[in-house]
């Protein structure tokens, strides 16, 4: 079982009656470079969150995301 760590940018737009629109997720090569995309998204869309993920691809087994960064006015449901 090798257990590998992926970094990505989860970005958020505004979408129509005050909600947000989850758009397509960045993959990032390190933490840092994550923490610095998601800031510079959240400035062009308004909110971003940076996270990384642990596990197993070749069986799909992922431990939970860990938050590295929130930018912007963030969903609840990402929080």
């Amino acid at each position: 079982m090798a257990s590998t760590t992926y970094y990505a940018v989860q970005p958020f737009e505004n979408a129509p009656q005050g909600r947000s629109r989850v758009l397509q997720p960045i993959v990032t090569k390190s933490g840092e470079e994550a923490v610095r995309r998601a800031e510079r998204v959240a400035k062009e869309k308004g909110r971003a969150i940076a996270f990384s993920r642990t596990g197993d691809d070749d069986i799909g087994d992922f431990d939970e995301p860990i938050i590295l960064g929130r930018f912007g006015d963030v969903p609840r449901e990402f929080e």
